[in-house]
């Protein structure tokens, strides 16, 4: 037959190797092995053609001998045969770790083949958003299951190690305020980590949008700040191992259709067992802004980083000003040393966003305003344990301590969050890895 138009020509395969050239393409169609001079092409050795679209062009006449192999929808045998297959060597991936002390990991293992289909070939218009891990998409798995898969960048060896973390630490967590992990997929290079799916994505969508963020009304806002201390308890106090997030922040809380707040991103997380609550470390990760003094300066974390993470994103939320643009903010450095000053002033309900400042329980606002500045203290000490955050917040009769002045900490002199999306930091104590 004649061969279709608008082929991929691979050069220096044999007819095994472009067998398993298309084999291993979940977007190839057909392929042929043949002499391009027979199909009107220049003059050459046999070689590898490959087809990833539709077959067009194409026809049996007599002067064309050439065999075009069509690849074909697997049976179901062959498909649970391969499923079998990969999942146990998904589980050897696994296996090594001892973080999850052996327990048997309860979530689906999923073929490449339909997450491919389910995002139609990862295309563009599937892509709901990115970051340091790769890139996130919109999918339909196992009929009409909406779900958001996460692709690792190919080649990033700290996404590797983030894939493996966020499958061993948050697979076995449930709570409401928590993204649920629902599977994962490992084919060749490619790791894939698929969550439920968040129609109205991250805070950071309504938040810093001027056009979406009178969306969030103050009870609205009120019932996110409250949910996220809910999960960051769960994770610190109630779970069955101590976990610390180390990277929270406005796009990391993904929102349901009812607003309900979800924690995400655990691939910077640790986890502790038995009463072990804080760590040192050479390579510090997170991002400017959120991360505390003592993490910074000397790679000290503890479940009171994850306080002071809480408390700047509590500041934001408020205030609907971001923490890493201090030009928002005349004659002042961040966000916390605003907040602290207008609360020194007696003048904190400046810092309401105008959005809801005439709409709003004074009482609450400056409740939460105070809260915020306990947490984002100097010394992790001074700082509240996630169960007290809770009950300040839910008891408007509980007494509140008056909050220290935060660290000076100088924003203006980091890069810009595109710039540092992997950048090095070599002249602190560690070595500070931006996201």
């Amino acid at each position: 037959m004649k061969l279709p138009d608008k082929f991929l020509h691979v050069l220096n395969r044999s007819f095994h190797e472009c067998t398993t050239e298309c084999s291993n393409n979940c977007s190839c169609t057909a392929y042929a092995y043949t002499n391009l001079s027979s199909n009107g092409a220049m003059a050459d050795q046999s070689r590898c053609l490959l087809w990833t679209g539709e077959l067009v062009d194409t026809g049996k006449y007599s002067n064309y001998n050439d065999n075009l192999h069509l690849r074909l929808a697997n049976s179901p045998a062959s498909k649970r045969k391969k499923r079998n297959i990969n999942n146990g060597s998904m589980l050897g991936y696994l296996s090594f770790s001892n973080e999850i002390g052996g327990e048997h990991l309860d979530f689906s293992f999923v073929s490449f083949e339909d997450i491919a289909t389910a995002t139609d070939n990862f295309s563009e218009s599937k892509q709901i958003g990115s970051g340091g891990f790769g890139k996130v998409y919109k999918g339909i798995l196992q009929g009409d299951n909406e779900v958001a898969i996460k692709r690792l960048s190919k080649g990033s060896a700290q996404g590797i190690e983030e894939f493996r973390n966020e499958i061993i630490l948050i697979a076995k967590l449930q709570h409401k305020n928590l993204v649920r992990l629902l599977g994962c997929c490992i084919f060749g290079d490619e790791r894939l980590l698929i969550y439920e799916y968040l129609p109205n994505k991250s805070l950071d969508a309504f938040l810093f949008d001027d056009r979406r963020q009178y969306v969030l009304d103050w009870p609205t806002r009120f019932q996110i700040i409250k949910g996220v201390a809910r999960g960051l308890l769960y994770l610190h106090q109630d779970s069955r191992l101590t976990v610390i997030h180390r990277d929270l922040k406005p796009s990391n809380i993904l929102l349901d259709s009812e607003m309900t707040p979800k924690i995400s991103d655990f691939g910077m997380a640790r986890v502790f067992g038995g009463n072990k609550q804080e760590a040192k470390t050479t390579r510090v990760v997170g991002t400017y802004g959120y991360m505390s003094p003592e993490y910074v300066m000397g790679g000290a974390f503890s479940v009171k980083s994850d306080t002071y993470s809480f408390g700047v994103l509590l500041l934001e939320i408020v205030s609907g000003l971001k923490i890493t643009s201090p030009q928002l903010v005349e004659n002042f450095v961040s966000l916390t040393t605003y907040a602290w000053r207008l609360w020194a002033d007696g003048k904190a309900t400046e810092l309401v966003h105008s959005s809801f400042a005439e709409n709003c329980s004074l009482n609450e606002v400056l409740r939460c305003i105070q809260v915020g500045l306990l947490c984002v203290q100097d010394r992790p000490d001074d700082r509240p344990l996630m169960s007290s955050v809770t009950f300040m917040m839910e008891n408007e009769s509980a007494s509140l301590p008056a909050p220290k002045q935060p660290a000076y900490v100088g924003l203006q002199n980091f890069e810009s969050e595109e710039s540092r999306e992997n950048s090095v930091n070599t002249v602190s104590i560690t070595a500070v890895e931006g996201r």
